[in-house]
């Protein structure tokens, strides 16, 4: 069975979904039609003119890259630009473009999970959990009759959605008794007499953010003209498995022998890596970021973490985050950090797409620095 490109856009977007990028973010599909079949797929960190030679060559179907082409808006890409060759390139060859930027870099299987792992790092834990979704819980009485059409327009509303599942809901039975007042138009039962009537009870649990949208579609289906419900708050469990960064311990070792497993475990580029800290100071506790990771210095001083390893980081902020008795610091080159997620997302789309589509990660080296004096 072959794979069309929104199939493949909707497996990547249910690991890394686009609701979970940072607000400045562009990430999704950036080119392609959904309805065009996909057989080949193309991994690599950055959406530079040879990867896209490279996608088209193999004769890719679909570039995913970690970084966006287009960041900043644009009101046009003519082949005239760096970014615009990049475009027209894939465009020519037929190959989708699709980015997962701070999306992937959260989540389980993402960035900073696929660097602590190929440091060997375990005990994974993120640096700063994402906030879990806020969630009600909504409790409804129904005749017994009516409970079918009521649950359906709740879970079309957007309630009973947990997972891989939908139209999600607990039901159980007993007696409403209710008694019409003068003025009443009641659906069962007469003004001025007390009714039994056998109901159902439902429960759904369904995002905050469709609280209104829900409620509104289950007064619009149920029969009664005073709807009797609850809607409960629900508590934040305060577990995460996603959010930045990753924490991890490793096999008690030298800061000097860890940064020697780091060189190891990366890819290799011209500029190596840089370390901050006693050399004879041990190491088990490890912190990492996926990219630039300056702006989590301040999560970790005063940490039990031995050392932080990320990209990019600034003279000022590395100096007096070390002056200051923080973790030692190892900084490693921006696009190695993120080539290690490649073959995690190569890997688990083979996995799940099996051999209807082959896929392959760029052998291109897209860091930057060329040249070490």
């Amino acid at each position: 069975m072959s794979q069309t490109l929104g199939d493949v856009v909707s497996l990547l977007h249910t690991w890394y979904p686009p609701a979970t990028a940072d607000s400045w973010d562009a990430v999704g599909l950036v080119l392609g039609d959904p309805e065009q079949p996909v057989r080949k797929v193309l991994f690599a960190v950055d959406p530079t003119l040879e990867v896209a030679q490279e996608a088209a060559e193999w004769g890719a179907d679909l570039l995913v890259v970690h970084h966006p082409l287009f960041l900043k808006p644009v009101t046009g890409f003519p082949a005239t630009t760096p970014k615009g060759r990049t475009a027209a390139t894939l465009i020519k060859a037929g190959c989708a473009l699709l980015t997962a930027h701070t999306n992937a870099d959260q989540a389980e299987d993402g960035v900073s999970e696929a660097m602590a792992k190929a440091l060997g790092l375990d005990d994974l834990a993120p640096i700063v959990p994402a906030a879990s979704a806020s969630y009600d819980r909504l409790i409804v009485y129904v005749p017994a009759d009516a409970a079918p059409p009521v649950r359906a327009a709740m879970a079309e509303a957007g309630a009973g959605a947990l997972g891989h599942y939908d139209h999600c809901s607990w039901q159980s039975s007993g007696e409403g008794r209710f008694r019409p007042l003068e003025g009443a138009d009641p659906a069962i039962g007469t003004v001025g007499t007390l009714e039994v009537v056998p109901e159902e009870r439902i429960e759904v649990v369904l995002p905050r953010s469709r609280r209104t949208a829900v409620v509104q579609a289950m007064i619009a289906a149920h029969p009664y003209e005073e709807p009797a419900y609850n809607l409960v708050e629900m508590a934040d469990p305060g577990v995460a498995s996603t959010g930045t960064g990753r924490r991890g311990t490793i096999a008690p070792m030298s800061l000097a022998a860890f940064a020697e497993l780091v060189v190891a475990a990366l890819p290799e580029t011209v500029g190596g890596i840089r370390v901050a800290g006693d050399p004879e100071r041990e190491v088990k506790r490890v912190a990492v970021c996926g990219g630039a990771g300056d702006f989590l210095l301040d999560q970790l001083a005063g940490s039990d973490v031995d050392v932080y390893v990320t990209s990019d980081l600034r003279h000022h902020r590395a100096s007096e985050f070390v002056e200051a008795g923080g973790p030692a610091l190892v900084d490693v080159s921006h696009w190695a950090a993120e080539s290690t997620w490649l073959p995690v997302v190569s890997g688990k789309v083979q996995e799940a797409l099996g051999d209807t589509v082959e896929t392959r990660v760029s052998a291109i080296r897209t860091d930057p620095w060329t040249t070490r004096l």
